[in-house]
């Protein structure tokens, strides 16, 4: 009876609590911690990370991931505009950094910042390919994966019994627990890991907007099949994620979606080749979803 108890307030508190969910999927999403405490404390683990990071010095590379992380962010803005959800990305100020380290690595904090490894660059190969990282980190920013990620160790760090009077004053517990989260300390140096389920949400995103950007989805395949090929020494940026065949299904599978954003708005035939035209002017029928 007592359990019965205890689990009927655990999801009345997750019922209350909970109000948020992820753009395009739907999916519903524990949300116990304010988007302006995350935005807040992740600015601050951000920038004490950047003080240390090496910033690339190629200046051809710097402007491709800042071109490119601009395209999908002015996508990802169109779309919240065009679906009325323009709030929920208030307080992100978009930043793509290009950072100097040989890691075949990248990673979001909330609000916007994006870090890009230079030494991901050879197995993207292109714009496209690059499209194909930066897509899959804006979700994961947009999705506000680290949100749901705090929330879910403040529930089971607490427990439904403290939970409430937590929340009253939470300040204290979420700036504790975002170490745990964020892991961006000199300790850590990357982003601790995702959920794999939050990842293949961010596969799914990611293929949307960059489509909507103007990036065919179609290079997604072959990026992951490059990464898949690494071996034995398998890159950061796939050590904690799904399994190369979960992810590549995964891919197939969201694809036809991914195509018909591309398809329709720039007015592409479902090809393969995966080269966005660098002087495309199809403008007329931008965000006609």
């Amino acid at each position: 009876m007592k359990k019965l108890v205890l689990f009927s307030f655990i999801l009345s508190l997750i019922g209350f609590y909970s109000c948020s969910s992820v753009p395009v999927t739907g999916r519903r999403q524990l949300s116990l911690v304010s988007d302006e405490q995350v935005l807040m404390l992740s600015l601050q683990e951000y920038n004490d990370y950047i003080k240390t990071a090496k910033k690339s010095t190629n200046q051809a590379s710097t402007a491709m991931v800042t071109n490119v992380g601009r395209k999908i962010a002015d996508a990802v803005e169109a779309y919240y505009k065009y679906m009325g959800m323009e709030a929920q990305l208030s307080g992100y100020a978009w930043e793509f950094t290009l950072i100097e380290d040989p890691q075949v690595n990248a990673f979001c904090m909330p609000g916007g910042k994006i870090v890009i490894y230079s030494g991901i660059l050879p197995l993207t190969k292109d714009e496209t390919g690059l499209a194909v990282v930066v897509g899959h980190e804006v979700a994961h920013a947009v999705a506000k994966h680290a949100n749901e990620r705090m929330s879910q160790a403040m529930l089971a760090q607490y427990g439904a019994a403290g939970l409430d009077a937590l929340l009253s004053k939470s300040s204290s517990a979420v700036k504790s627990l975002s170490q745990s989260v964020y892991g961006l300390g000199a300790q850590y140096g990357v982003m601790m890991p995702y959920g794999r389920s939050q990842e293949l949400e961010a596969d799914h995103l990611g293929l949307v907007f960059m489509g909507i950007a103007g990036y065919n989805p179609q290079a997604a395949l072959p990026f992951w099949e490059r990464m898949s090929q690494q071996g034995s020494a398998a890159p950061e940026f796939m050590s904690t994620h799904p399994s190369d065949q979960t992810r590549i299904d995964g891919i197939k599978k969201r694809l036809p979606e991914a195509m018909e954003y591309y398809n329709s708005i720039w007015g592409k035939t479902n090809n393969t080749n995966t080269t966005t035209p660098q002087n495309n002017t199809n403008t007329s029928n931008q965000w006609r979803f």
